[in-house]
Formats: C-alpha cells, sequence, structure tokens
C-alpha cells in the first residue's frame, strides 16, 4: 500500500473539508504518518476517517475531530504543551511539529512504553512522555500554553485548569455520552471562559471512567 498518497488522500478528503485551514497544521497532518501508531493489522486502514484501536481498549481519535481540536487549541511555535492520554503517541508527534515542545502523560504503562519508543525511533527530539495518571496532568513541568485531551472527559478537572498558563487553552471533547461536544477551554486573567465549538464522537479517556454505584439493602 502507498501510505503516502492514502496520508495525502486523508488531507484532502478529511481535513481540508472539514474546515481545518491552518497551513501548519496541514502541514504537519501531512507528514506524521499514522501507520506507525497503529498496528501491523491496521495498517493498510490507518487513514480511513474513524477511531482506530491501539490496544488495551484504547482508540486513536478520528483523524478530523483531532485536527479541529488542534486547531481550535491554536498552538504557537513558542508553546509548551501537555498532550494528555497520547496512547502511541500520534498526537504527540503532530504536536510536536507545532509547538516549541510538548510532554506527553499516559496512564497505560504498555502504551507509554510504546508511545516512548516510537517517538525515538521518529527521531522526535521536541517530545516526551511520562507514564501517569491522566486526571492528575502534570504539576511538575506546569504551567501549560495548551492542555490536549486524546478522548472524551465528563468534564474538565481542577487539576488541568490550574496547570493552564495565563492566555493559556485547553481542548477536549467534553460530554456524558459517546458524543460530546469539542470545548475550548481559555484562561486570561485568571478568570476562565469555555466554548463548545462542535459535536464530536470520541471513547471515553481512561482515568475518566465513572465510579461504580453502591446499593444498600
Amino acid at each position: 500500500m502507498e501510505f503516502s498518497v492514502a496520508r495525502q488522500n486523508m488531507v484532502e478528503s478529511q481535513i481540508r473539508p472539514n474546515g481545518i485551514t491552518s497551513l501548519s497544521l496541514v502541514s504537519a497532518l501531512a507528514a506524521v504518518e499514522r501507520e506507525h501508531f497503529v498496528s501491523p493489522s491496521h495498517r493498510s486502514v490507518a487513514y480511513l476517517d474513524e477511531e482506530l484501536p491501539i490496544g488495551n481498549g484504547r482508540f486513536l481519535l478520528e483523524p478530523m475531530v483531532l485536527g479541529r481540536l488542534l486547531q481550535l487549541a491554536e498552538i504557537k511555535p513558542s508553546d509548551l504543551v501537555l498532550d494528555i492520554g497520547p496512547g502511541t503517541g500520534y498526537s504527540t508527534a503532530i504536536i510536536a511539529q507545532l509547538a516549541e515542545s510538548v510532554v506527553g502523560i499516559e496512564q497505560d504503562k504498555e502504551l507509554c512504553e510504546l508511545c516512548g519508543k516510537k517517538l525515538l525511533e521518529l527521531g522526535v527530539t521536541n517530545a516526551a512522555v511520562v507514564c501517569g495518571d491522566h486526571a492528575s496532568g502534570m504539576a511538575s513541568e506546569a504551567p501549560f500554553d495548551v492542555i490536549v485531551v486524546n478522548g472524551r472527559i465528563p468534564v474538565a478537572p481542577q487539576s488541568f485548569i490550574d496547570q493552564l498558563a495565563e492566555n493559556g487553552r485547553l481542548v477536549a471533547v467534553i460530554g456524558e455520552e459517546n458524543r460530546g461536544k469539542a470545548t475550548i477551554v481559555t484562561k486570561s486573567n485568571g478568570k476562565l471562559s469555555s466554548w463548545a465549538a462542535f459535536d464530536a464522537s470520541a471513547p471515553l479517556l481512561m482515568g475518566f471512567e465513572p465510579a461504580e454505584r453502591s446499593f444498600q439493602f
């Protein structure tokens, strides 16, 4: 299979028609080889417009959803970005082309190790991945100019808000059901504002599962 052709087709059929106009972002999506971030059995479908399984119940976001989230974030070349739940590292590799540096935090130890290995193999030098709890973020490296969440969360936790820099942006799919709202939360003068930009489907991110109810008789 000619992956470079499939990647260009993804850009022309999924990315550009859905309002993704940032030239730097389009270039990054056209350059990062998504087939390297899925299992060999899924490489032939790496550029389909759907979520792809990466093991342990986790998925890569649909390219259009990830692209539109990153466009909302307006990542600048001087930004420090926190990438939450990168899985195998596809989102981290894209963000690394847009930002000064990016830190991924991955809760699944197996995926965390795989992510670090893939970034190293692909020569991504301004990114690192750390194994840790998704919902906690990474206070030791804060504040972040941008926080990107790879999956649906019911609500943005206070830990994420606390780790945003002044004029920082948090982008995530927020909602209780499978379809949520792609939302940007911004911090300005210590105050927060949010905007639900578009409807989006995304799997619930590991670490944000609802607590099990206990019943007493």
